[in-house]
């Protein structure tokens, strides 16, 4: 369908001037061309055209506005025409003429005359030609088509709104900044806004923005539209003749990186089962390992850390298992019976923030029987590091528990924490297409013996999902092998494991081979959502790709099989089918085991996959270059297959199902290709049908330079094509094309508005604005196209709900667009930019297809039928659709395709250089549309048919001759190259550049040493012919390649990287002069495989050479030197302006030069160079005694362009003078970006000097947290809010729990008991706090904007809203409660993060400069630094201004005119410095031996002196508390770089190294943060918190004042003292040892100090007094964190007082304690026995105790035998000795690990005390019976009595009060025994009466008591029942109880019976005697 308006004359027009006129319908706008200085009328002659998708509306309207062109101003409207289309559309045609009305609707005289017409159609075969009543194609000159930037490139630009949308469309102009850096967005946009009625916001256009405007009218082009730099050029479409190139080259996928997993397994809780010894086995792969086993608990405690290493292509990487399973009573014998396991892939804990679960508890489920529930949760963190990922670990001193296990599990946000079980079914039905598996010779062998020829390959299906594996059933000897199978798994839903991998393998004796790998990845065919649906697919054929099809017995590209990088070919392909199913575990019918399962399904029909149709591709070589020198010289044809067709070793036919042909009529497909290569004219087929050509006739190469062949095609362009058959499933790549459209458009519109904050252009919100209405517009524009043809055949669900929630998601895509496009504000513009690229990765998510439909594309290029070098083109890229949007991007367009090696072989180097570039044509499409396929080549062609004479013009074109060509002059202006690669071992290169063109190239001179090289030079290319038409050739000129190579003297070139540029084109008839040219110079992006290696500043024009030849271009007019010989130098209108600066270099000295060619460095200088111009260092006489420079500041003039994003580069190379004058080259350093050392002088008017009054400093003595009101929120639904008085506070603060790092007594902290550590627990407790804080208002900020996007978009959601408002209850408790909770401690700062980090690497004035030296490394990844390049540092500055400098600053007092800008910078001379390093811990080490753990100890090293503290390493410990200080005596700047080193202390061979730190203490010297000692929060002379720099307060303060020559300090009345103009208030007393008030200075000096940041001028934060936390890195595994180290540096210079002595920070030894357990009675025992006599139940009771960790100290009282009512009766005595540490809560543990152990090992465990009741039996073992664990720090009152005594005491702990046995001291008390019973329910089993006493060593020592019932304190015997003794020691006894006791009753009621018996017997006896008697009377 479309819509041609044809624009012929506006007439009656007034004056004399520029005419314009612009054509809109459905909101997409046509600009006419300009016509110039036209009088009263405009003939514009002029056609547009929109193809429509759907059907035009009768009361849609078409408007035409008349416009007086201006180029500097805004264009003024003459006058408007609407027009409805209802007649239009009626009849289809139609010419009208009429008058224009003006603004206010009234028609003025001016008219016009069009012609409409309008054509619908049946959509398949009838396209109509565009000439049909027009003579004038429809973009006639280079009309500048300002498609509306919506997602329709393509030849013709269609609308990107609904119909029915207003007519007030908004034209966007493709248009850039001024690109500079514009590296990769290709096609540029930048809105303005044109329509000047809207009122969006003013249209404020600068000049730049006007000329473009005027030349893009103009029909002109603005250099930065398209010269964007490097691909932005390339692939700006002007005509869409032509599609982007990707200049990443190398394949990223399939090479191998190192992976670091750590896995901490915490602790276990709730496991099932009855008294266990748990032990948790973590197993990655094949890789196990496990804990130790804890003895006799539901919860053992075991933090250990594993470390698994792996060095695997990330997708392995991610689809491994990692499964955490807990096993109980492992040993060496036994394996141990698994309680329950939880796995996930790798790739889910990657997917994580900070890629890391951290304390998450893990649920474990059987695998054996899904019936049954939880089986328990470990505890554990899980971090997977990635090179060069730096992982954030929360810090580690003291975490709550984290009791609340249903809120920390383990899975990833967003899963629902109840897991149901689900069978996963994947059915296998058929295969087919699969290659021949058997070597030629082995199939004749086997055809010799089987005497047929059978298929060889014997192929079976293997799935693996979630650590199983299920195969089907193997099918012998099949290429077209079927199934129809499926594979079960059982699985919980939804899973964690993201990838389900299909295989099919061949199956053989020896060994199996894959043939083909599929991954399907669960999240794109399910959608978690509230509307979302469960995992299903197909049935659809899924394509499998891998190594070539010529089957060899080694094939080295077997890996691509396995599913290992890209596959090179097409392999086969699957038709499978996935469903999901939830099960009921409840029923009663259900398997429970999750074995694999394997089950027969029925066949499913042909058709359900989509109808069979014929599609067609056809492909045209226009040009191939750079085809690599390697190869050699034989001829090379290129062969281009779809699926199996086109394949010289298997071409398919027709499938079966689609073969019609007639008997004899079909010779094989192959016998047609080699027809078709002798090329004898063979007949088509009687149907017309056409044979494929699937492949270029073979050619022999041409030279084109030392490296590259081309071949020489020329006018004749072979072409390609060939017929395949396929189900018809396009709608599926169609809608993926709409998607990947907009996000093409999302992304380029999303670089722009970065490049426009960073080249800080004006209006980057703007830009962003339109960006969003473009996305909302293509995403509503998308629901109303996916949505047509439903009914297809083979639409599966997948495919219908794919549909829908696409649809859903676009909709809410749109709407949330418009709502933050309301939001972007000038200072909101980076905020908002994050949201909109989730919605690009939203987009590529959804646009990719998990049902593929047709196979890619490959393009083979074959010499000497040797496959060499391929492209895989996706077959949706090209795909042919008649509505615009759903095209491929590259269907009907020529596209530059790189060819690159396959497999491993195109890793590293040799993927990097191109084998070969291809200009490439190709369309796919029915072969019913098949009209259309050549409509987007270049014209200027005719069709050259392999048919002669059989009138059918159908047959394709065999190859095309062009016979128009035009000649061109390229020329190159080459002008500098920044930031390449070193390829060199001196660390520089020797550059060139190698320009291609066509099949042209040339190259720059070669300038050496340098890595910023400034060629300056234009290259002219003459005489390139092109072929097509010039038009648009000028649109769309072919691409420039630029090869940047390092030249070596021997050997070959070394290739450093490669960019792509467009070139500006100026044809004939043009003028040349500005707006366009002549061309700017712009950045272009180069790169070398995947990464980035610098930028090329260079501007490439194509001038056409007419009929006057060269005589008649512009003259090449450059600078007259002619010094430079044949050269040419870039000309003057392109060069740069350039204007003098001064550059002041710093010299300060050099640091840790390594030797070079084994030879020390003596005497270095330093060189100094900046675009030519430079200036050198003095010369370090001896480098060793002294290696800083004796003359500091020295300055050179240079002229650098004016423009600061165009500065060359600044080199720094360091020398070393040798003797008879030699010099050799040690290191140099690229400073890239001078900006930063840009002078810019102090601003006068700024705040802080304008007041000339005085400021009194606000100061919050603490932070506001502290001073809330302590805020209780008692209920979220009410906002009622109780003030709590703190007094009360303080008296509830008894009940409540301990605060950590508090050792202190109830109220008030006693001085004596603080130390140290209790300064530092409370600082991390703060800093938790901060984090929290942060972390909560980030949250909070988030939900808010959320909310807000939500509450525009939908009703505002109430669940959102219910579960912040718990979450804010829970913050609140949290926040203010615990506050005042806290005794005031003085704190530090505790910095989770080095102190650099804090302060800007402490380069405030003095910088470090890195020297490079070598090749640099082709990593990925070039964030990592190379630190074995670094060959040294350089220390200085730079400062650079432009001349003249204003005098003011010359004047100011002071002034040294020697130091330039570097006044009051201090000298450099040696000086003396006292270094003490406190190292308090390390965390997280990388375990080092091979039991998981370490030994380390502390190592540090200052230039010569080294201390190793070897004796006291400690052992066996991943989180050693050192708690030291070391002094060492240093000289600056001889040594000045300290390193901090933990070794692993070995018995035998060397100790390791686990990591190291390395500080810089020169730098932090003289910093201004001043580094040497941290300042205190508080100044005391005695105590914990001792002042502990020499200087104290007020002479810091003095000195600081002196040198920064402020006023002051004046200390005045009332703790007042002024600084500056500041003033600052504190209080004025201290206290010494004797507890005496004395007056003092230093607190209001200290005040000062730590606000020092306030100062105007020179004030900047100073340091606190801190602990840093410092990564330690280990030279072997470059960028992975080995652990860290918390440590501080304290300097004092020597030449002022000695300091104190160091502080004491020695870890604090744990204090012993006793604590004595009383068991007294139990009573309700469950009752475990039967009596053998009687049958009754009875128990007999013991209880058993420990303390967690000791459990070989287990304790157990005496036997209550025969209980028959669980009551005991016990008065025992458990007594357990321990060490605890007070401040971390935890039981300190010395023991040996196992009898190997060289020495004991500490363990750190919280306090938990153990009460086990059993069940004594005397042959078997004895019977638990039920346990109870008392956290000792926190465990529920007994209850008063056994009856109040109940489960709750355990279910609902957290609810009732608890106490601490810390503070209570001595507690009695019911406490209840639970177990769980079969349904793995808590059960009561018992209750215990106990007294628990806590008692310290020297109290227990005073008075000693006996265990058990023993002397000393003896406990009395119990008084127990007599039946407790033994039946066989005193029968009678027992017989008696028992029957008294018992049975009393029961013998009386028989006793009763038994007479009452007798009587009725006796009564029956005698009664027949007595009646005789009677009856005879006798």
């Amino acid at each position: 369908m479309a819509l041609v308006v044809y624009l012929r004359t506006v007439k009656e027009l007034r004056g004399k001037g520029d005419r314009i006129a612009k054509v809109t319908f459905r909101g997409l706008s046509f600009f006419s061309r300009v016509l110039e200085n036209c009088e009263d009328e405009a003939r514009f002659e002029q056609a547009f055209r929109w193809p429509i998708g759907s059907q035009v509306d009768g009361d849609e309207m078409l408007e035409i506005q008349v416009f007086n062109y201006s180029k500097v101003f805004t264009n003024r409207l003459i006058g408007t025409f609407r027009m409805v289309l209802q007649k239009v559309v009626e009849e289809g045609h139609l010419e009208v003429s009429d008058t224009l009305i003006d603004d206010n609707n009234t028609a003025i005289r001016t008219s016009i005359s069009i012609e409409i017409k309008y054509q619908t159609m049946d959509g398949s075969v009838k396209v109509w030609s565009d000439g049909e009543f027009l003579d004038v194609p429809d973009d006639c000159d280079g009309t500048f088509q300002f498609e509306t930037d919506s997602l329709l490139s393509g030849r013709s630009q269609s609308s990107g709104t609904s119909p029915g949308r207003s007519i007030h469309g908004i034209p966007t102009f493709r248009k850039t900044g001024k690109g500079v850096f514009s590296a990769m967005k290709l096609g540029k946009t930048r809105i303005s806004k044109d329509d000047h009625k809207k009122g969006d916001d003013p249209a404020i256009l600068d000049a730049e923005d006007l000329d473009r405007k005027a030349m893009r009218l103009g029909g002109g082009l603005d250099p930065d539209t398209i010269s964007l730099a490097s691909v932005t050029a390339v692939t700006t479409n002007v005509s869409n003749k032509r599609s982007k190139p990707d200049i990443k080259m190398e394949p990223s996928s399939g090479r191998p990186v190192d992976y670091q997993i750590s896995v901490t397994v915490i602790e276990a809780r709730q496991l099932v089962g009855l008294n266990m010894d748990p032990v948790v086995c973590v197993e990655i792969g094949d890789e196990k390992k496990y804990t130790s086993m804890k003895e006799s608990t539901n919860c053992p405690y075991f933090n250990e850390y594993f470390v698994f290493d792996f060095h695997v292509p990330p997708d392995v990487m991610f689809d491994k298992i990692l499964k955490i399973s807990v096993i109980h009573s492992k040993n060496l014998l036994r394996s141990g019976t698994l309680v329950g396991t939880f796995k996930l892939d790798v790739g889910t804990v990657y997917s994580q923030p900070e890629h890391q679960f951290h304390h998450k508890w893990a649920m474990l489920s059987d695998p054996d029987d899904i019936t049954a529930g939880c089986k328990g949760y470990v505890k554990c963190d899980i971090a997977v590091v990635g090179k060069g990922d730096n992982i954030k670990t929360p810090h580690k001193a003291n975490e709550p528990d984290e009791d609340d296990i249903e809120g920390n599990l383990l899975l990833p946000e967003g899963v629902p924490s109840e897991r149901q079980w689900a069978r996963f079914y994947v059915k296998i039905h058929r295969a087919e297409g699969l290659p021949k598996m058997n070597t030629s010779i082995m199939a004749n062998v086997k055809k010799a013996f089987i005497g047929e020829n059978r298929d060889l390959v014997d192929p079976y299906v293997l799935v693996q999902f979630a650590g199983q594996k299920g195969k089907t059933s193997v099918q012998k000897s099949s290429y077209e092998p079927i199934w129809n199978e499926q594979v079960i798994f059982t699985e919980m839903f939804p899973p964690l494991c993201r990838r389900l991998k299909v295989q099919i393998r061949d199956s053989d004796k020896v060994n199996d081979v894959a043939i083909g790998t599929h991954y399907i990845d669960l999240r794109k065919i399910a959608n978690d959502g509230d509307k979302g649906f469960l995992p299903t697919m197909g049935p659809a054929w899924v394509n499998m790709y891998g190594s070539t099809r010529n089957y060899t017995l080694m094939d080295e590209h077997q890996d691509l099989n396995e599913g290992l990088g890209e596959g090179v070919s097409f392999r086969a392909r699957l038709l499978i089918s996935i469903a999901v199913e939830i099960l009921d575990t409840s029923s009663a019918d259900i398997m429970s085991s999750t074995e694999v399962q394997i089950e027969p399904v029925s066949n499913i029909s042909e058709s359900a996959t989509g109808k069979m149709e014929e599609f067609f591709l056809f492909g045209s070589f226009l040009e191939a270059t750079m085809i690599d020198r390697k190869i050699g010289d034989k001829p090379i044809s290129f062969e281009v297959t779809i699926g199996n067709y086109g394949n010289q070793i298997d071409g398919v036919s027709k499938p079966a199902s689609a073969k019609k042909r007639k008997e004899g009529g079909g010779e094989s497909e192959e016998e047609e290709t080699e027809l078709i290569h002798n090329s004898s004219d063979e007949e088509a087929d009687d149907d017309g049908d056409l044979t494929s050509v699937p492949s270029t006739p073979p050619m022999k190469p041409v030279i084109t330079d030392r490296n590259y062949f081309h071949l020489p095609y020329f006018e004749k362009k072979p072409c390609i094509y060939i017929k395949s058959w396929w189900q018809d499933q396009r709608r599926r790549l169609y809608n993926s094309n709409i998607m990947d459209k907009i996000a093409d458009k999302l992304e380029e519109g999303l670089n722009d508005v970065q490049e426009i904050i960073k080249t800080e252009k004006a209006y980057p919100e703007r830009r962003l604005r339109g960006v969003l209405e473009e996305l909302s517009t293509s995403c509503s524009r998308f629901v109303t196209l996916a949505n047509k043809d439903q009914n297809l055949s083979g639409r599966t669900k997948l495919d219908k709900e794919r549909l829908k929630s696409c649809m859903r998601e676009m909709e809410s895509m749109a709407q949330q667009a418009k709502t933050i496009r309301s939001q972007v504000k000038r200072n909101t513009v980076r905020d908002k930019l994050k949201l909109v690229f989730n919605f690009l990765h939203r987009l590529r998510f959804l646009a990719d297809e998990p049902q593929h439909s047709i196979p890619d594309v490959f393009i083979w290029m074959i010499s000497n039928n040797k496959r060499i070098a391929y492209a895989r083109i996706p077959s949706k890229d090209i795909l042919f659709s008649i509505v615009d949007e759903e095209m491929g991007k590259d269907c009907g367009k020529v596209k530059a395709v790189f060819l690159r090696l396959p497999g491993k072989k195109g890793f590293g180097p040799a993927g990097w250089t191109v084998q070969a570039k291809l200009e490439m044509y190709l369309w796919l499409g029915l072969n019913k549309q098949r009209k259309d396929f050549l409509s987007g080549l270049p014209s200027g062609f005719e069709e050259n048919k392999a048919t002669k004479g059989t009138g059918l013009q159908a047959v394709p074109p065999i190859s095309l001759v062009y016979n128009m060509k035009q000649v061109f002059q390229l020329r190159a202006h080459m002008y500098q190259a920044r930031s390449l690669f070193a390829a060199d071992s001196s660390g520089l290169s020797d550059p060139f550049a190698r320009v291609f063109f066509s099949t042209h190239s040339q190259v720059t001179e070669v300038l050496s040493e340098t890595l910023c090289p400034t060629w300056d030079q234009l290259l002219v290319f003459d005489n390139v012919e092109l072929y097509g038409e010039a038009g648009e050739l000028r649109d769309d000129p072919p691409i420039i390649v630029i090869e940047l190579y390092d030249q070596d003297t021997v050997g070959k070139a070394e290739f450093i990287g490669r960019t792509f540029a467009k070139p500006l084109t100026k044809m004939v008839d043009e003028h040349y002069g500005p707006p366009r040219f002549p061309p700017q110079l712009e950045y272009y992006q180069i790169y070398r495989g995947n990464c980035t290696a610098g930028d090329l500043l260079a501007a490439f024009e194509l001038l056409q050479i007419g009929p006057a030849g060269r005589a008649a271009l512009p003259p090449i007019d450059g600078p007259t030197d002619s010094d430079r010989g044949p050269i040419l130098p870039v000309p003057l209108g392109i060069r740069p302006v350039l204007s003098r600066y001064r550059i002041e270099v710093l010299f300060w000295g050099l640091r840790d030069l390594k030797r070079i060619n084994l030879a020390q460095v003596d005497r270095p200088r330093v060189d100094i160079e900046c675009a030519g111009k430079g200036v050198q260092s003095a010369l370090i006489q001896n480098y060793k005694k002294n290696p800083n420079f004796s003359t500091l500041v020295k300055w050179f003039e240079v002229d650098l362009p004016e423009n600061e994003l165009l500065h060359p580069p600044l080199n720094i190379r360091v020398v070393d003078c040798r003797a008879f004058g030699r010099y050799t080259l040690v290191g140099s350093h690229a400073v890239t970006s001078l900006r930063k050392f840009i002078y810019s002088p102090p601003d006068k008017t700024a705040n802080n000097w304008a007041h000339t009054g005085d400021i009194v400093v606000n100061m919050d003595p603490e932070p506001n947290i502290k001073k809330m009101d302590t805020v209780v929120k008692i209920d979220a639904a009410t906002d009622a809010v109780v003030k709590v008085d703190l007094k009360e506070k303080e008296k509830e603060k008894k009940k409540k729990k301990k605060k950590k790092g508090e050792e202190v007594d109830e109220e008030e902290p006693d001085e004596s008991m603080l130390d140290w550590w209790s300064k530092y627990f409370a600082s991390i407790e703060t800093m938790m706090e901060t984090l929290r804080a942060q972390e909560a208002a980030l949250a909070e900020a988030e939900e808010r904007e959320d909310l807000e996007i939500a509450a525009e978009s939908t009703k505002p959601k109430e669940k959102s809203k219910e579960k912040k408002s718990s979450k804010d209850k829970k913050k609140i408790h949290d926040g203010t409660e615990k506050r005042p909770l806290r005794p005031k401690v003085d704190e530090l700062m505790v910095y989770n993060k080095e102190l650099e980090c804090e302060f800007g690497n402490f380069e405030d004035w003095l910088h470090t400069f890195n020297l490079y030296r070598g090749k640099a490394g082709d990593d990925d990844d070039h964030n990592v630094v190379d630190d074995d390049r670094i060959v040294g540092r350089f220390k200085g500055s730079l400062c650079m201004y432009k001349l003249p400098l204003s005098e003011e600053i010359t004047r100011e007092a002071g002034f040294d005119p020697n130091m330039g800008m570097f006044q009051s910078i201090p000298h450099n001379d040696p000086i003396n410095v006292l270094i003490r390093i406190y190292i308090i811990r390390a965390t997280d080490l990388h375990p080092a031996d091979i039991n998981g753990k370490a030994d380390p100890y502390i190592v540090i090293r200052l230039g010569k002196s080294e201390i190793r503290d070897k004796e006291n390493y400690i052992s066996k410990q991943l989180n050693p508390v050192f708690g030291k200080s070391f002094d060492i005596e240093a000289t600056f700047p001889m040594e000045s770089m300290l390193t901090v080193a933990v070794y692993d202390w070995d018995l035998v061979g060397t100790d390791d190294l686990i990591g190291e730190t390395k500080i810089d203490l020169e730098n932090r010297c003289y910093s201004k943060h001043r580094a040497t000692c941290g300042i205190a929060s508080n100044y005391s002379v005695h105590g914990y918190n001792v002042w502990r720099d020499p200087q104290k307060p007020t002479q810091i303060l003095a000195k600081l004042c002196k040198e920064a020559k402020l006023d002051g300090p004046h200390y005045g009345p009332g703790g007042r003292v002024k600084v500056a103009n500041r003033i600052f208030v504190g209080p004025t007393e201290i206290e010494d040892e004797s507890g005496l008030k004395k007056q003092t200075e230093e607190h209001l000096a200290l005040t000062v100090l730590r606000h020092w940041e306030e100062i105007p001028r020179v004030g900047c934060k100073l340091i606190p007094e801190h602990v840093e936390t410092r990564p330690l890195l280990n030279p072997d595994k470059p960028g992975i964190e080995q652990g860290r180290i918390e440590m501080w540096v304290d300097m004092f210079p020597m030449d002022v007082p000695a300091p104190g002595p160091a502080i004491d920070i020695s870890p604090r030894k744990p204090k012993r304690y006793e604590l004595r357990v009383i068991i007294w009675n139990t009573d309700e025992v469950i009752l475990e026995d039967d009596d053998y006599f009687t049958g009754e139940k009875s128990s007999d009771i013991f209880v058993r105790g420990w303390l967690k960790g000791q459990q070989e100290d287990k304790q157990d009282t005496d036997v209550h035998y025969h209980s028959l009512t669980g009551e005991g009766n016990f008065n025992w005595r458990l007594v357990f000795p321990f060490d605890y540490l007070m401040a971390e809560e935890k039981i300190v543990i010395s023991k040996k690990e196992s009898m190997f152990s060289w020495d004991e090992t500490e363990y750190k465990i919280p306090a938990r005390l153990t009460l086990q009741v059993w069940d004594a039996d005397h042959f078997s073992a004895d019977d638990f019976l039920g346990a109870i664990e008392l956290d000792l720090n926190k465990f529920p009152r007994g209850a008063k009595t056994a009856k109040q005594c109940s489960l709750d005491m355990v279910l609902k702990e957290h609810e009732l009060p608890s106490i601490s046995i810390f503070k209570q001291k001595r507690v009695k008390g019911w406490w209840p025994f639970v177990a769980r019973d079969e349904n793995d329910e808590f059960e009561l089993t018992g209750k215990v009466e106990a007294e628990l006493h806590l008692l310290t060593a020297e109290e227990a020592e005073k008075n000693p008591v006996g265990l058990g019932r023993n002397e000393p304190e003896p406990l009395e015997k119990p008084n127990r029942p007599d039946t407790t003794f033994l039946w066989f020691l005193s029968p009678l006894k027992a017989i008696r109880y028992l029957i008294c006791n018992r049975y009393k009753w029961l013998i009386i009621k028989i006793v009763l019976a038994l007479l009452l018996l007798i009587m009725v017997g006796l009564f029956l006896y005698s009664m027949p005697g007595y009646l005789v008697k009677k009856l005879l009377g006798a």
